[in-house]
């Protein structure tokens, strides 16, 4: 990028910004031997129907994700507004040996946690990791899924993040 390219704004604006779209909460789960391993994340998006694929966006430097990525899967769990705690437990950093700690959780089919009571769960293999800046898009091919934890077709609201803050969801109509 040449000099007329640079930006007329600075990463905090850029931060600031972006915070203005609101974002599902999720947390990325998979295994590091035997000890489950994830983090918080709000990059999350559907890619593909056929096949069926999504992807995140973690930080290229994470210890957390390369633990994930040595498994071959992950599981993302769609937290729910009463879940706010378990969001800000694993987005902080060097607590990764306390984070599932009082976290009731059962494998997927691959092996990685799906958290209890998140709104849903969407356990996939790794399909590809692609550098993008200082983060990795990690695609995901879905081998299962699943959506209101206690099938009683009134499954829990999700967990939103907007301009720094969390909060929940109501329908308009």
């Amino acid at each position: 990028m040449s000099d007329s390219d640079d930006p007329i704004f600075d990463s905090k604006q850029f931060r600031t910004v972006l915070g203005h779209f609101p974002t599902g909460v999720t947390i990325v789960s998979g295994m590091d031997g035997d000890s489950p391993v994830g983090f918080t994340i709000g990059s999350f998006t559907s890619v593909s129907l056929d096949p069926p694929l999504v992807g995140f966006l973690p930080m290229a430097s994470s210890a957390t994700w390369e633990a994930i990525e040595r498994s071959g899967s992950f599981c993302v769990n769609v937290l729910s507004r009463d879940q706010a705690d378990l969001c800000w437990k694993f987005a902080k950093s060097d607590n990764e040996s306390d984070r599932y700690d009082d976290v009731a959780w059962h494998p997927a089919s691959t092996g990685s946690p799906i958290i209890d009571r998140a709104v849903a769960w969407i356990d996939c293999t790794i399909e590809q990791v692609y550098e993008m800046g200082d983060h990795l898009f990690v695609l995901g091919r879905v081998v299962a899924l699943e959506a209101d934890a206690d099938h009683d077709g009134n499954g829990p609201f999700p967990l939103l993040f907007f301009k720094g803050t969390l909060g929940g969801f109501a329908a308009e109509g």
